[in-house]
């Protein structure tokens, strides 16, 4: 019999954390979340994400053992702002049994038709800047920090249940050794002065955080027509400095301005803490802050994570000079891979900014809807 309860103690919540660690133990391509951090993004009281949104986070056990896990959450922004009455789903890992996941599913629908809504979608997180989708390729490639890992068998559960495929993402990667930066560099001169820009880079976190507010403007400016968009706050912003501008390396953060001092676009690239993340089994301490620390200085891979332009410059070469900036600092770094994350695959825009650097698409995913 499966039984279905809800994580609410700081020991049922880690509970929900390292089920994950369990389900994953002898898979080589799985990166374990830092528990702690974990910990903190699902309080209510320190994740901002709670100040439009809420969530449950339920336990599927079977004769007293934990089976399976998911989160519900909804977020009233979306539904309020958008009209889209959606209960979303995230933070799911399950054994290889359909009923299992048939329970958990059950409890996401009934927890939706509670509050309102009339579909569900996921795997996704409280917003944009969380993770999203389930893995449908690329299970023998190792996954990311911003990214969800799960085995074959959560399409074919989904897909059995009568779930339909509601958005569909691929993620590419490249060598930068392939890459000839002659295009762009003369590009990125041409369109300096054509457009009077200019490109900023810096060499400490302080430096950084005077642009994060206005970074983080131009990030919802640039975003606000995708589907399922929902605003990051000005809550939400500070969270954001505090937790993730030190572990990126600033020199892989780049914006351009114009001749006002407008931020027109930005980039933020990261060191990739896979390997770190895998050797520090979910623990900063007594050892994993030393594999995180050695990652942001030396990590010979890096993933795009974040990149917004300006609509008003989208179709006038600025990338080129982002590129440009790039390749200057990845030379000096001796950086010999590039990851790209999750991307919608009918964003065109965006694929098209990449089409110069013969990327391989790697990984595929998918969310998935049901209606209640």
């Amino acid at each position: 019999m499966i039984t279905i309860k809800e994580a609410k103690t700081k020991k049922e919540l880690t509970d929900f954390i390292k089920f994950s660690f369990e389900l994953y133990k002898n898979n080589p391509y799985w990166v374990p979340p830092l528990i702690n951090d974990e910990l903190e993004g699902f309080d209510k009281d320190k994740n901002p994400a709670f100040e439009n949104a809420e969530a449950k986070f339920y336990l599927a056990y079977r004769d007293g053992k934990i089976v399976g896990k998911t989160a519900a959450i909804i977020n009233w922004q979306e539904v309020n702002q958008q009209g889209k009455k959606k209960v979303r789903f995230g933070w799911f890992d399950v054994i290889d049994d359909i009923e299992v996941t048939k329970a958990l599913l059950e409890k996401v629908y009934e927890y939706g038709r509670e509050k309102g809504m009339d579909h569900a979608e996921g795997p996704m997180g409280f917003s944009n800047l969380d993770k999203v989708g389930v893995l449908t390729e690329g299970f023998d490639q190792i996954g990311t920090m911003i990214t969800w890992y799960n085995y074959p068998y959560y399409k074919e559960h989904f897909e059995k249940l009568g779930m339909t495929i509601e958005k569909e993402y691929h993620e590419s990667v490249f060598s930068f050794f392939d890459v000839d930066p002659a295009p762009f560099q003369k590009a990125s001169t041409l369109i300096k002065k054509r457009y009077n820009l200019r490109a900023v880079s810096f060499s400490s976190s302080k430096e950084v955080m005077p642009y994060v507010d206005k970074m983080f403007d131009l990030f919802n400016k640039t975003y606000e027509k995708l589907s399922s968009f929902v605003a990051i706050s000005n809550i939400q912003k500070e969270y954001f400095k505090k937790k993730y501008v030190g572990l990126i390396n600033p020199e892989y953060i780049k914006f351009v301005e114009d001749e006002k001092g407008n931020i027109i676009a930005f980039t933020i690239v990261m060191p990739s803490f896979s390997e770190a993340l895998i050797k520090a089994k979910g623990r900063l301490f007594p050892f994993g802050f030393i594999h995180l620390l050695k990652a942001r200085k030396n990590s010979k891979e890096v993933v795009f994570y974040l990149i917004g332009i300006d609509p008003e410059y989208q179709n006038k070469g600025v990338t080129a000079i982002i590129f440009d900036e790039y390749y200057k600092v990845f030379i000096k770094n001796n950086v010999q891979t590039c990851i790209r994350t999750p991307e919608l695959e009918d964003n065109y825009a965006m694929h098209n900014l990449w089409k110069n650097f013969n990327p391989k698409i790697h990984k595929r995913r998918k969310t998935y809807k049901k209606e209640l």
